[in-house]
């Protein structure tokens, strides 16, 4: 296997970003909990602004995100540690709308990522989403059972809707 080479200057636009990021940098100081109590679960697209779609801002919420938004073990994890540990007693799970995990079977992206890769890609697992509303019921169960999420903790689930931006409630 080789090393990947890279070129300083590839990050050269996002370090000058950083930099006046920094300029206006508020949040020295802050210890991290979610001042909201907040805590979203939801999928890596970039079309999802997860603070500004509930009105938050940064230092309100925990946020963490996989292809899906599925409840994983290391997102049982996260929710776990943010509620004994992070001020967190609302949880909100958001999937999207039009979201890639559900546009292929397992073995689909198994094969489209091994051509693509140009490698056997038969082992890798993949968060594929054959029935959105279904598979949030599974997740929000997921956490409502799991023993160490305080039962005072509020879960909700909703669906992002990529072009309208509103969260429908799914119970």
């Amino acid at each position: 296997m080789t090393d990947k080479i890279e070129n300083p200057t590839d990050f050269a636009d996002l370090l000058e970003n950083n930099r006046h990021y920094a300029d206006n940098f508020h949040m020295a100081g802050f210890d991290g909990i979610a001042r909201s109590g907040v805590a979203i679960v939801t999928c890596m697209d970039s079309r999802i602004d997860p603070l500004g779609l509930v009105g938050l801002e940064p230092g309100d919420a925990k946020i963490f995100r996989n292809p899906g938004g599925r409840i994983t073990v290391q997102a049982l994890e996260a929710l776990v540690l943010s509620t004994y540990l992070l001020n967190v007693n609302r949880i909100l799970v958001v999937p999207h709308t039009k979201c890639a995990m559900g546009k292929n079977t397992e073995n689909e992206l198994r094969a489209t990522i091994g051509e693509l890769a140009g490698k056997d890609a038969s082992w890798m697992s993949f968060s594929v989403v054959d029935d959105q509303e279904q598979k949030l019921r599974e997740d929000l169960r997921k956490i409502r059972s799991h023993p160490l999420i305080p039962d005072s903790t509020l879960v909700g689930g909703f669906i992002y809707d990529v072009d309208t931006g509103l969260l429908r409630e799914v119970s």
